[in-house]
């Protein structure tokens, strides 16, 4: 009578390896690579899902990653803002320094052509909204990780239907966990209006609501885009209209992940001095970046503060200065210090978007011929384990 005999990927031999050693191999692979070998068998499976396993594979990555950013060699991935194409947006992976194509990976949701925009990327999650819709309380904000191919639509806000809205995404190391931050406020009304602001917990899956405690009336601007809101030190960082003893003045609002509560940072000095054009916020290699475009005498310049130590007002320190020939606006800026700008042209001429080394300064034309939403990017497995999800 012939046996049954166990399958050969089953059996163990003596020189096999130890199930711990395998796993520590597989938290250094890519992503894409680590997702095979989760159909190996169930125990590698359960093993690859777990929430320990991920977050051991994100900070070997990460690690790395750094490594590749001090040299120059980290990723972007960016997105048209507007495209005259019925199909779903295409976004374009590329080297950060030099902006060159490695791949272009198709979102698989609808968004609405010139509404859609980058809200933040952390740990190669993007978190994704259709601005269009941003005063709907309904599935406009998403949560995609293109390497593993899965997407979360969130959950109806506890806020309802707001106006001028604006929304930073961050990661919470001390929980392993990833929030939304969605503020509604109220530029230029008189009286001045309450803020509304609320936060998105992955791990609960819901919002709740928020308040900020400071002593002045805080408006917060949503002028940032299409740049994502930096997530520098563990906060987010706005600029903000600071309204005191019916004083005005123009300064950084930040939201501590952690503590979920909100500080004032002070402007650079000099900055006010300029006439400015634009005014966005930043992070270059970890640091806040505070950066304006406006016009110097008779001379457009591109100027940048970078504040050494998160928190204190003399630590900002003017990094460059970088002149331009005609009036342009900053539509990117990568962890390693490239700017993507938008150059007006004159007489209806097609704007020219160029990349600037601002270590350099030389300016290289790009393949971009579109408005974009840019953001850093890495391979992980960042909503592996999410709920709620769904793959394709």
């Amino acid at each position: 009578m012939s046996q049954t005999r166990e399958p050969l990927i089953l059996r163990r031999r003596k020189n096999d390896l130890p199930h711990d050693i395998v796993l520590n191999v597989l938290t250094r692979l890519p992503a894409k690579s680590v997702i095979r070998f989760s159909c190996v068998c169930k125990t590698w499976y359960s093993s690859i899902t777990s929430s320990y396993f991920i977050s051991t594979h994100l900070n070997n990555l990460a690690h790395d990653h750094d490594n590749d950013n001090d040299n120059g060699d980290g990723y972007i991935i960016h997105m048209p803002w507007d495209t005259n194409s019925s199909n779903r947006v295409v976004c374009t992976v590329a080297f950060d320094r030099t902006f060159d194509t490695i791949s272009e990976v198709e979102i698989p949701f609808d968004l609405t052509p010139g509404r859609a925009q980058i809200v933040g990327s952390c740990n190669g999650l993007l978190c994704l909204a259709d601005i269009g819709k941003l005063s709907i309380s309904k599935d406009f904000i998403y949560l995609w990780n293109p390497s593993i191919k899965k997407f979360k639509r969130l959950p109806d806000s506890c806020l309802g239907q707001l106006d001028f809205v604006t929304l930073g995404f961050a990661y919470h190391p001390e929980n392993n966990d990833y929030k939304v931050l969605r503020i509604s406020s109220y530029p230029g009304m008189e009286p001045h209006l309450a803020d509304q602001i609320e936060v998105y917990t992955l791990s609960s899956d819901s919002w709740r609501k928020v308040g900020m405690s400071l002593r002045a009336n805080v408006v917060v601007y949503f002028n940032n885009f299409p740049l994502p809101i930096p997530l520098v030190s563990g906060a987010l960082h706005w600029m903000a209209r600071v309204i005191e003893d019916k004083c005005k003045s123009d300064m950084i609002v930040s939201f501590d992940v952690n503590s979920e509560k909100f500080s004032l940072l002070g402007m650079p000095d000099g900055s006010k001095s300029i006439v400015r054009f634009q005014t966005c916020l930043a992070s270059l290699k970890g640091k806040l970046a505070f950066l304006t475009i406006g016009q110097s005498e008779h001379d457009y310049h591109c100027f940048m503060w970078v504040m050494r130590e998160h928190g204190v007002l003399e630590s900002w320190n003017k990094l460059f200065v970088v002149p331009l020939e005609r009036v342009s606006a900053c539509i990117g800026f990568t962890m390693y210090g490239t700017l993507l700008l938008r150059c007006l042209q004159p007489n209806n001429q097609t704007d020219k978007f160029v990349l600037v080394d601002t270590k350099t300064l030389h300016e290289k034309d790009t393949d971009i011929q579109n408005l974009s939403c840019v953001a850093t990017f890495m391979e992980s497995l960042a909503l592996l384990d999410g709920a709620n999800t769904v793959s394709y």
